[in-house]
């Protein structure tokens, strides 16, 4: 082998190891000036590292070539959202229908969905075929609120609306808090039982979607986008606490966050809320775009009142989205 040959093969392999540092450091720390390079999900970046690694080893046999190549694998293996689910190997999933009992006991389904205005129809009958018992909606309008509730519930269902979000429930909603400064929302919904549940509905701030990355305007943007999200979501997070018994309220937190899973605006509600898909999620659960879904940006969250014991994304024809639809048991 040529000195040429072994030099490219050592800057390959040295290129592939500075991405890895690199893609570690800004996935796990999230820094705010590097949003623009964790909006995409980390194996993008992955594969990147181990297509040069992968050359560096069949063309030109670098040494450390296959090592790089396992850290690689190692790192995809921790750190990508979509390998959660291998965690939860074994768990059923939410099928449609009426939820069945898990364990002998009753569930609260729910289900959260950016209907997209109904510019790709009405996803009502999608909706009705899993039975909900909460859903919550984004980008929707009064009206279409009103007809998906009357489709799913024959009118004798509960709903509220706010500027483009909406909470259906086939059951009371005793009390509705409204966030005059953003489209989030959040009510009280009265069981059976006469328990009461806090919903709170977010649709945060659209994200950014400039990936000229060569530009330094787009790191900009993308970290004052960034930004913008953590405050609304902040100010959805003061009102529940003001307005709630808060953290001793059974609360279900979800929406379409316009964030990956992986995104540092998450880790804002990591003290009191946990992820349902990452405890129960099986399937391929990223959400965003239906057609090639590559991000995970609608989640449904919950207080350790309610267990999440079956969960998945669903595709839907009717939304460029992905619904989640996911089974809570009530402790």
């Amino acid at each position: 082998m040529s000195s040429l040959s072994r030099r490219l093969g050592w800057t390959l392999v040295g290129i592939s190891l500075l991405l890895h540092v690199f893609t570690v450091y800004c996935f796990a720390r999230q820094p705010d000036r590097f949003a623009a390079f964790t909006v995409m999900p980390i194996w993008l970046w992955g594969g990147s590292g181990l297509l040069l690694s992968s050359v560096a080893f069949y063309f030109l046999r670098a040494s450390l070539s296959l090592v790089m190549t396992g850290v690689w694998a190692v790192t995809l293996l921790v750190g990508a959202d979509e390998a959660r689910v291998l965690a939860n190997f074994g768990k059923s999933p939410p099928l449609p229908g009426l939820a069945d009992a898990y364990e002998g006991d009753a569930v609260i389904r729910a289900i959260t969905l950016n209907s997209a205005f109904f510019t790709f129809g009405n996803p009502a009958a999608d909706l009705a075929a899993w039975q909900p018992d909460i859903v919550l909606l984004q980008d929707v309008l009064p009206d279409q609120v009103r007809q998906i509730a009357d489709v799913l519930y024959g009118g004798r269902g509960d709903y509220r609306v706010h500027q483009s979000n909406g909470v259906i429930t086939r059951w009371k909603i005793q009390r509705e808090v409204r966030n005059p400064s953003q489209r989030d929302q959040q009510v009280t919904v009265l069981l059976p039982r006469g328990i009461e549940i806090e919903v709170v509905n977010v649709h945060l701030a659209t994200a950014a979607t400039d990936l000229r990355l060569w530009r330094k305007s787009a790191w900009s943007h993308h970290r004052s986008n960034r930004a913008i999200r953590q405050k609304e979501l902040s100010l959805t997070q003061q009102i529940l606490e003001q307005t709630t018994a808060f953290p001793n309220t059974p609360t279900l937190f979800g929406g379409d966050f316009n964030s990956p899973a992986s995104d540092i605006v998450h880790r804002q509600l990591a003290r009191d809320f946990v992820d349902a898909f990452a405890t129960a999620g099986t399937g391929w659960g990223d959400t965003f775009q239906r057609r090639f879904p590559v991000l995970r940006i609608d989640h449904l969250y919950a207080t350790r009142h309610l267990t999440a014991v079956r969960c998945r994304a669903v595709t839907t024809r009717h939304s460029d989205h992905r619904m989640v639809v996911a089974d809570f048991l009530m402790k």
